[in-house]
C-alpha cells in the first residue's frame, strides 16, 4: 500500500499532503499537553512493532503490493491522535530510510494508512465497547472489524488516489478493485491479529488500551 514516487500526479500529491499535514497538526494540538513518559513508551514500542509488520510485502498485479498496516491496532491503544502521530512516524521513516513509498505520495500514504485505518479502527472499536460493554467478546468483536474494515477502506482509498491519478497508466475501475479486493482478503488476516492482540492485551494490562478508559470515563 506504499504508493511510490511517480504514481501521484501534482495534484493528488499536493491535496493529500494537505490532508495529512492538516489532521496532524490538529493531533498535535490535540495531546500536547497530555503526554507522559508511560505514554510515550507505549507510542514507541507500537511504533516499531508496526514498522516490523509493514516491512514485509506481498506484491500485487498492477504495480503494487500487500502489507499489514496496523492502523487499527494504533487506535486502540492510543486512540486517533496519538496513533496517527505512531503510524506518521512509521512511515515517515520508511520513507526516508528504506526508500518505502515516495516522499511525493508521502502524504496519500498517511492519509491511506495513518489517518483512515486509524480512524475506522477507533470508531468501531469504540462503537463496540460503548454497545456491547468492556467484555472479552465486544473486544474481539471490536477489534477485528475495526481492523478489516480499517485496512479495506485504506486499500480502497489507495487504489482511488492511484487510479484517478493522470500518470498511472490504469483507470479508477481497475486499481479500486484490485486494491479493494485484496485488502478485504488481507483484512481478514489484520482483524485476528488486531483482535488477538488486543485481547492479550486487555487480559494482561487492560489500562493501556485508550478506547476502554475514554468510554468508562465518558
Amino acid at each position: 500500500m506504499h504508493i511510490p514516487d511517480g504514481f501521484l500526479d501534482p495534484i493528488i500529491a499536493a491535496t493529500t499532503y494537505l490532508i495529512f499535514l492538516t489532521y496532524i497538526g490538529y493531533s498535535i494540538y490535540k495531546i500536547h499537553n497530555k503526554i507522559d513518559p508511560n505514554t510515550i513508551s507505549l507510542l514507541t514500542v507500537i511504533a516499531a512493532g508496526i514498522f516490523a509488520a509493514q516491512m514485509l510485502n506481498w506484491p500485487l498485479p498492477g504495480g503494487t503490493s500487500l502489507h499489514f498496516a496496523g492502523g487499527a491496532l494504533a487506535a486502540i491503544l492510543l486512540g486517533p491522535w496519538l496513533g496517527a502521530l505512531s503510524m506518521t512516524l512509521v512511515l515517515v521513516i520508511q520513507c526516508l530510510v528504506f526508500h518505502d513509498g515516495g516522499i511525493t505520495a508521502l502524504g496519500a500514504n498517511v492519509l491511506n494508512m495513518g489517518i483512515i485505518d486509524v480512524l475506522i479502527g477507533y470508531i468501531i472499536y469504540r462503537l463496540a465497547i460503548k454497545t456491547l460493554g468492556a467484555k472479552n467478546s465486544s473486544r474481539i468483536v471490536g477489534a477485528f472489524i475495526g481492523g478489516w474494515l480499517g485496512i479495506s477502506l485504506a486499500g480502497i482509498a489507495c487504489g482511488f488516489e492511484i487510479g484517478i491519478s493522470t500518470q498511472f497508466p490504469y483507470g479508477w475501475q481497475i486499481s479500486v478493485p484490485v486494491m479493494g479486493i485484496w485488502h478485504a482478503i488481507l483484512g481478514i488476516i489484520e482483524g485476528i491479529i488486531t483482535a488477538l492482540v488486543i485481547s492479550y492485551i486487555a487480559n494482561r494490562s487492560p489500562e493501556l488500551i485508550l478506547v476502554e478508559r475514554e468510554v468508562i470515563e465518558a
